[in-house]
C-alpha cells in the first residue's frame, strides 16, 4: 500500500496491527493446540460430532467433508457444505468438538434466517468492489489534491469496516449456538469439555476482533488524510 512509507501510518496503523495480529494468532494456536491434546468426554471425532448434532437437533443435515490444513474449517453457504480441517475431522479432542459445532452454528444461522447473516449478505456485493474503489479514490485524491475523492475513498473503506464489525457478532452468535447444541445433545460430558470448548471458541473470536480493530485503525488514518486535504 502506498502509505507504507508514511511514519504516522507505520506507527499508528501498521505496527499496532502487526503486534495485535501476532498476539492473537499466538493465543489462538496455543489455545487450540492445548485443547487438541485433550480428548473430549464423548469420545467423538469432529465428523461424528456433526452426525450427532444432525440427529439430536433441528438442523437439516448437509454434507460434511475434510479439507486440508489447520484452522481451515468453514461452512460454505454456496455449496451448502461444512468443511472440517485435518486437525478436526477425524480427531476426538475438545478442540475438534468445539470447532465442528461452531461450523454447524453457522449452518443454523443460515437455516433459521439469522438477521445478522441477512445484513452481511446485503453488504456483500458492495464489499467486493469497495477495497479497489477505496484505495483508488484516496490515491487519486492525494495525487490531484481533490479532498472530495479522498472522502469518497473513506466512505468506501467505511463499508469494509462495517462489514468487519458485523462479522464479529456473527462469529460470537455461532459459538453461542455451538455450545447450546452441544449441551442439548449431551456431548459436553464434563465441566472440562465445556470450559475447553468455550476457551477454543473465545480464542477464535479474538481473530475477528483483531481484524475489526485493524480496519478501524486504517479508517481513522484515512479520515486524518481527508481532513488535511
Amino acid at each position: 500500500m502506498f502509505f507504507g512509507a508514511d511514519p504516522s501510518y507505520l506507527l499508528c496503523v501498521f505496527l499496532p496491527a502487526l503486534l495485535l495480529s501476532l498476539g492473537v494468532q499466538f493465543y489462538l494456536r496455543n489455545t487450540f493446540g492445548t485443547w487438541s491434546r485433550v480428548p473430549n468426554g464423548a469420545n467423538v471425532t469432529g465428523k461424528q460430532t456433526t452426525d450427532v448434532l444432525f440427529q439430536r437437533t433441528s438442523l437439516a443435515p448437509v454434507r460434511v467433508e475434510p479439507t486440508r490444513g489447520s484452522l481451515t474449517d468453514h461452512f460454505d453457504p454456496r455449496d451448502n457444505i461444512v468443511r472440517l480441517s485435518e486437525s478436526v475431522y477425524g480427531k476426538t479432542t475438545v478442540s475438534a468438538l468445539a470447532v465442528s459445532a461452531h461450523e454447524l452454528g453457522h449452518l443454523q444461522q443460515y437455516q433459521t434466517g439469522s438477521g445478522l447473516i441477512k445484513a452481511r449478505g446485503f453488504l456483500l456485493p458492495a464489499i467486493q468492489y469497495s477495497p479497489t474503489l477505496s484505495y483508488m479514490s484516496i490515491l487519486m485524491g492525494i495525487i490531484f489534491n481533490i479532498s472530495g475523492l479522498v472522502w469518497l475513498g473513506v466512505l468506501f473503506f467505511g463499508l469494509l469496516v462495517l462489514f468487519s464489525f458485523l462479522t464479529l457478532p456473527i462469529e460470537l452468535d455461532a459459538s453461542r449456538r455451538a455450545i447450546r447444541m452441544l449441551e442439548e445433545s449431551g456431548l459436553l460430558v464434563s465441566a472440562e469439555d465445556k470450559s475447553g470448548a468455550q476457551a477454543v471458541l473465545r480464542a477464535a473470536a479474538m481473530t475477528y476482533l483483531a481484524a475489526a480493530v485493524t480496519s478501524l485503525l486504517q479508517l481513522f488514518y484515512y479520515i486524518g488524510i481527508a481532513r488535511r486535504r
